[in-house]
C-alpha cells in the first residue's frame, strides 16, 4: 500500500533470482573475513542468487579491496558488489589511514562505475568486537548489495 495517494515508490526487494554478485575479501584477520564471506555468500545463496553467479576474489589487506572492485566492476558482470574484510584497530595511526582510504575507495568505484558496492569491512576497537559483527554484518552486506541492485533495476529505463 503506498504511503501517498498518486506517488509510486519503490518497493525494496532482497530477491536475488538473475543477479550477479561479485565478493572481494580481504585476507588479513582472516578469521573474521571467513566468517563474513561465509555469512553474505550464505545469505546470497538464501535469497535466490545461483552460486554461478557469485564469484570470489581475496586480496592480501584492506587497502587493495578498491582495486578488485573496480576490475569486477569494469567487467560489467555483475549487478552488485560486496566488499568484505576487517580493520582492527592497532596502537598506530594505520588503523585511520587505512579505514578512511579503504572507505573512501570503495565508494569511489561504486560511484564512477555505476555499481552498488555494499561495504561489509568492519572497523573495529578489538578482535572481540569484530567477531561478535561478522555474522550480521556479512548477511548485512548481502542483503544490501541485493537492494541496491534491485532498486537500480527498478529505476532504469
Amino acid at each position: 500500500m503506498p504511503r501517498f495517494d498518486n506517488i509510486p515508490e519503490i518497493t525494496p526487494s532482497l530477491a536475488g533470482e538473475d543477479l550477479s554478485v561479485g565478493v572481494v575479501m580481504s585476507r588479513f584477520n582472516q578469521p573474521v573475513c571467513e566468517g563474513l564471506l561465509s555469512a553474505c555468500v550464505t545469505e546470497l545463496r538464501e535469497r535466490g542468487v545461483a552460486a554461478d553467479r557469485i564469484q570470489i576474489a581475496t586480496v592480501p589487506g584492506a587497502l587493495e579491496i578498491p582495486l578488485a572492485l573496480q576490475a569486477f566492476a569494469t567487467s560489467g558482470r555483475f549487478d552488485a558488489l560486496v566488499a568484505l574484510g576487517a580493520v582492527i584497530r592497532g596502537e598506530t595511526y594505520h588503523f585511520e589511514l587505512v579505514s578512511n582510504e579503504m572507505g573512501a575507495g570503495i565508494t569511489r568505484v561504486g560511484l564512477d562505475h555505476d555499481i552498488p558496492i555494499a561495504n561489509g569491512v568492519l572497523t573495529t576497537e578489538n578482535d572481540d568486537q569484530a567477531i561478535a559483527r561478522m555474522t550480521v554484518k556479512g548477511k548485512e552486506a548481502a542483503q544490501a548489495a541485493l537492494e541496491m541492485a534491485n532498486l537500480q533495476k527498478a529505476v532504469q529505463p
